[in-house]
């Protein structure tokens, strides 16, 4: 399926906002940090149409209503809490051993 590069209004999209440039960030960060804006991505329903790389107007899932440039028609969500920890793989499977072997002891 082809990437989409434009939206009508109403369309799920997702904008990008520059918050605060270089020269307006923090002294105390990184260097490769503070060589970079700070940005934000927003997701919402467009207001207007509009192609990738426009200004575009969206309202957010909670009435927000944020402008910044279209980034993505469509976005879906890519985020990742990570790899789990091995030291909780088991938790689950071994509370629930726990709580059988306990629900058996009361019934006796």
């Amino acid at each position: 399926m082809a990437d989409l590069v434009s939206c009508d209004a109403g369309d799920w999209v997702e904008i990008e906002r520059v918050l605060l440039e270089p020269a307006d960030r923090s002294t105390n960060l990184p260097e490769d940090t503070a060589a970079q804006p700070l940005r934000m991505w927003v997701k919402g329903f467009a207001c207007s149409a509009g192609a990738v790389g426009d200004q575009l107007t969206v309202e957010t899932m909670t009435g927000r209503v944020v402008t910044g440039r279209l980034a993505e028609v469509n976005p879906g969500y890519t985020h990742t809490f990570g790899r789990p920890a091995p030291e909780l793989t088991h938790v689950g499977r071994d509370l629930r051993e726990r709580v059988a072997v306990y629900r058996a002891k009361a019934g006796e």
